[in-house]
């Protein structure tokens, strides 16, 4: 005899091919109902030893695996700097902003009205949001999988996975109004501008190769020298086409050196070939917020800004609703805070 106790408080009794359920009806009023024997015995049959056994290390293998998965297409994580700071139960996080005030002069001996020098600073505080999905399988699936040796279907759970990932990297490019949480094209502070028709368009299609690197010379050197040196890009973000033109384009007719290999190696800002990235979200098709392709110059340091992942994606225990064996998972996001805005600049219209 088998007593199974269910996640919603209910109980089930087997006892070979008979079995009841025990429940609390609406009403708060204990129930309970024969099941159907074989109903009862499939049951029976899933949590003995063997069954039960096989069930579990199938989960905890699909678990597993679904960490090992990879989407290149979901860059954010690759992007941006992520932070698992806070852990388990926060709802909020919260970070200071500081600014230096005041001012010295010069004073003679007995002086005694010095001018002050101070700290302002300010608190942002944003919502930490759960992203949850689950997956699942029915008895007759459990059954059936381990009659002929065979695994359960592991693109399940990627499936779930996968969309746990989508919505953290739509939360990091665009924010969410609704949970009020910070995206990338969604800052409203981020410097953003056209870049210059030298008479024939702004596009890049359009524009030889020095009016190119003209563009990506002055984003860069507009973050470096509008900060008084403070902010130095070394990432520069763009729209697949266009980072396939300068990838594949000579710089001139008799040079061997593309236009993006001699910005790489040319730029006071840039380190190497892969400090251009293409990114499908610069694409004005692929992008809500956007009316034109644009091209991003940023810091990609943590203190710059960090995608706030206070816990990652973590599965729960499997969950039995009638004959179907479900496995929820879920993530906390606070989306993309942006520290220093004036490390990041947009420049539309290529």
């Amino acid at each position: 005899m088998k007593n199974i106790k269910l996640n919603d408080g209910s109980s089930l009794l087997l006892d070979g091919m008979n079995g009841t359920l025990t429940f609390t009806d609406n009403a708060n009023v204990e129930q309970t109902v024969a099941l159907d024997g074989d109903i009862a015995r499939n049951i029976g049959q899933l949590f003995d030893a063997d069954g039960g056994a096989f069930f579990q290390r199938e989960l905890e293998y699909i678990k597993a695996r679904t960490y090992d998965v990879k989407y290149a297409d979901l860059k954010a994580r690759q992007i941006f700097p992520v932070s698992n700071e806070g852990g388990k139960g926060i709802d909020t996080i919260t970070y200071r902003t500081y600014d230096q005030v005041g001012s010295a002069m010069i004073i003679n001996a007995y002086a005694d009205d010095l001018p002050r020098a101070d700290i302002a600073g300010k608190e942002t505080t944003i919502p930490v949001r759960s992203v949850a999905a689950s997956y699942g399988y029915n008895l007759d699936e459990i059954q059936s999988s381990q009659l002929v040796g065979r695994s359960l279907d592991q693109r399940r759970a990627n499936a779930a996975r996968r969309a746990i990932e989508q919505t953290v990297n739509r939360v990091a490019m665009y924010g969410d109004t609704t949970s009020g949480l910070p995206g990338f094209f969604s800052n409203p502070n981020i410097p953003t501008g056209d870049v210059v028709n030298p008479g024939g368009g702004t596009e890049w299609v359009n524009k030889t190769a020095d009016q190119i690197i003209f563009d990506i010379t002055t984003l860069l050197s507009d973050i470096f020298e509008g900060t008084a040196m403070v902010e130095q890009a070394s990432k520069l973000l763009l729209p697949p086409a266009q980072w396939s033109y300068i990838m594949s384009t000579p710089r001139a007719t008799n040079s061997d050196t593309t236009i993006g290999e001699f910005i790489a190696m040319n730029s006071p800002y840039l380190n190497s070939k892969e400090d251009i990235v293409p990114l499908n979200e610069c694409l004005a098709a692929n992008n809500p917020l956007l009316a034109k392709d644009v091209m991003v110059a940023y810091d990609p340091s943590p203190d710059k800004l960090q995608l706030e992942i206070p816990v990652e994606t973590e599965w729960m225990p499997v969950q039995q609703k009638n004959l179907e064996f479900t496995v929820p998972g879920r993530l906390r996001l606070g989306g993309l805070n942006i520290y220093y805005p004036l490390s990041i600049a947009f420049a539309t219209g290529i």
